[in-house]
């Protein structure tokens, strides 16, 4: 019985430790609007991610240090188990990054350091989810008879951060921050 009511206070004691940790990782991106068209021979995605960063992250950003997130994309044929080879399997990079002497905020596909500038946090967030004329394919590689889905998933990339950066993103969840998989169908 003794050992009963020791244990019940230290449980309680670990639970209100870690409802910080929870609330923390409520927050996530979502990948919307997936549309595909046909430009030049070419099929392309156009998309709308919405990032809702975590005050670690957006206070990591402000202060000066860049975040990259990666876009993964695959094609697979509707149906397809999930061992079998995709169609396309592409993983794009982009950085978000504050320039505090020109208080302005940075958003480049890397590799490169070229980008475009925004003047403030929101704004910059939301270029950075405006996906625009990304190549996918060709349509001769899609069989007529078939359908096809495009997978999208978005993740930020905590082994970009600053070394000093990346022990804190490996034990807090809430650098752990992604999209679930979502599948949008294929239209040429």
């Amino acid at each position: 019985m003794r050992r009963r009511r020791h244990r019940l206070p230290a449980l309680l004691a670990a639970l209100l430790l870690l409802l910080p940790w929870a609330s923390a990782a409520t927050r996530d991106f979502a990948v919307e609007n997936v549309e595909t068209r046909l430009a030049d021979g070419t099929l392309v995605m156009d998309a709308n991610v919405r990032y809702e960063f975590s005050e670690r992250a957006l206070e990591a950003l402000d202060n000066g240090v860049p975040l990259t997130v990666e876009v993964h994309l695959q094609v697979r044929a509707v149906g397809d188990w999930i061992w079998r080879e995709s169609l396309l399997d592409r993983r794009l990079r982009y950085r978000i990054r504050y320039r505090p002497l020109s208080e302005r905020y940075l958003v480049s596909q890397l590799p490169g350091e070229a980008g475009r500038t925004y003047v403030t946090r929101d704004v910059a967030l939301t270029a950075l989810g405006e996906l625009r004329g990304i190549p996918l394919l060709s349509p001769e590689r899609l069989a007529p008879e078939q359908d096809y889905e495009l997978h999208v998933r978005v993740s930020l990339d905590v082994e970009e951060l600053p070394l000093p950066l990346r022990p804190m993103a490996y034990l807090y969840p809430s650098w752990k921050q992604s999209s679930k998989w979502t599948a949008w169908p294929l239209r040429p």
